[in-house]
């Protein structure tokens, strides 16, 4: 699944037709003859830059001239109904990008080639697992990581250093908590954390040990009703109330990146292009802006996040699965994932790489979180919870002044059904 602010993503819900695209072809008109092997690929808009994926097809073809790239530029929104369409079809492009919360919806249907045995061969050992495990269904490894992207605290240098807080030294909650009651005095807002920020959420529940839904015997239950869970809310709610973050929505309503950019706010969580958005919307901070990973109930460990990002994914009904795997392979192999999490400020998909992203700040620190990244429950059923997404509801009755195990305990009935309401 995409941040927010890596593309302006939400869920993926317009409907949209099949584009015609053959998979079949090569340079001569047809697959024999002497010509190159052509593979169409399907890649998200604004995933990579167009001097990127120039780059990155000028290099592959000359390291492989037996094979012809076509990009094809898709647009999120549709895209699941689209990539649904193209696995049912006989004229599917041989390599897609795909969100990688999308890959177990896609692969239930039987329409992605099962990548298992190439595990190895790519690595697999060092891939975050916010984007290994949404690529696997029932034991079987389908997406291949693409690149990652996280949530990181972005704060504003001038206030902390005003107020004498080291952000630096800022390691566990308890430190976080401490400095944010430092920062939230008068008018100027500890944080601004809206009541609605679920992902955020979702990592401190991670940290206690929960989950957001849990499965036994083949059917899945929700969980936020677990002490686990319930301290995490515990937790969420003390640091909600160190800023005026509304209660009753999300980080998109208003977009926090325009209340930050007002001045009068010292911290928010996002992914760092957040803070291009202030930036934008207030050249006066332009400097001002830093950057550190989501602490951890303990300082030997950061914060756990959600992890955002793509899995690339081969059709089974491709007619050069060689071909695509080759492509796959150059493009999430070491060499061109540093070029890519350089150029894109992303976090390159192996926990060895992160060296990589050293010099960019925002990149850096979401690399630290990355390592205990995590994603949703690895489900098709999932999409269900977040159509209606009850955790929003959930969070805004306890912040509100409901109580917390009643509320959670509804919150995780109606998951519960969402997700089993397919089965």
């Amino acid at each position: 699944m995409k941040l927010r602010l890596l593309a302006g993503l939400s869920a993926l819900v317009a409907a949209a037709g099949l584009s015609a695209c053959s998979s079949s072809g090569s340079d001569d008109g047809g697959s024999g003859g002497g010509g190159r092997t052509t593979i169409d690929v399907w890649l998200m808009r604004d995933s990579v830059s167009a001097a990127f994926q120039t780059e990155f097809v000028k290099g592959f073809e000359t390291a492989h001239p037996d094979i012809k790239v076509r990009v094809q530029i898709q647009e999120w929104d549709g895209i699941g109904e689209k990539v649904t369409a193209a696995l049912a079809s006989n004229d599917a492009p041989d390599v897609i990008e795909t969100g990688n919360t999308q890959v177990a919806q896609f692969a239930q249907s039987g329409g992605l080639l099962d990548l298992s045995d190439k595990v190895s061969d790519l690595g697999g050992s060092s891939w975050l697992k916010g984007l290994s495990e949404p690529g696997s269904y029932e034991n079987k490894q389908y997406g291949i990581p693409y690149y990652a992207a996280n949530r990181v605290v972005i704060y504003r240098k001038d206030l902390f250093q005003k107020a004498g807080v080291d952000a630096s030294k800022i390691k566990t909650r308890d430190q976080w908590i401490s400095a944010t009651q430092k920062l939230n005095k008068g008018s100027q807002q500890g944080i601004y954390l809206p009541g609605q920020n679920w992902y955020t959420l979702s990592g401190f529940i991670w940290d206690e040990g929960g989950d957001l839904a849990t499965q036994s015997g083949g059917s899945w239950k929700g969980a936020l009703d677990t002490p686990e869970a319930l301290h995490a809310m515990e937790f969420y709610k003390k640091l909600q109330a160190l800023g005026k973050g509304p209660k009753d929505s999300d980080e998109a309503q208003p977009p926090q990146a325009e209340v930050m950019a007002k001045g009068q706010v010292a911290q928010v969580i996002s992914t760092p292009g957040g803070a291009n958005v202030v930036v934008q919307n207030n050249a006066a901070l332009e400097g001002k802006l830093g950057f550190f990973p989501i602490p951890g109930k303990t300082a030997d460990k950061p914060g756990a996040v959600f992890t955002g990002g793509s899995d690339l994914v081969i059709p089974t009904v491709s007619q050069h699965h060689d071909a695509a795997y080759t492509f796959i392979k150059e493009l999430t192999g070491d060499a061109w994932q540093k070029k890519l999490a350089v150029a894109m400020s992303y976090v390159p998909n192996k926990t060895t790489l992160a060296g990589a992203v050293a010099a960019d700040p925002g990149a850096s620190a979401m690399a630290v979180g990355a390592a205990e990244g995590h994603a949703t429950p690895n489900t098709p059923g999932w999409a269900a919870v977040e159509a209606k997404n009850p955790i929003k509801d959930y969070m805004t009755a306890v912040l509100t002044g409901k109580e917390a195990a009643s509320e959670a305990t509804k919150a995780s009935e109606a998951i519960t059904q969402a997700m089993n309401s397919g089965s």
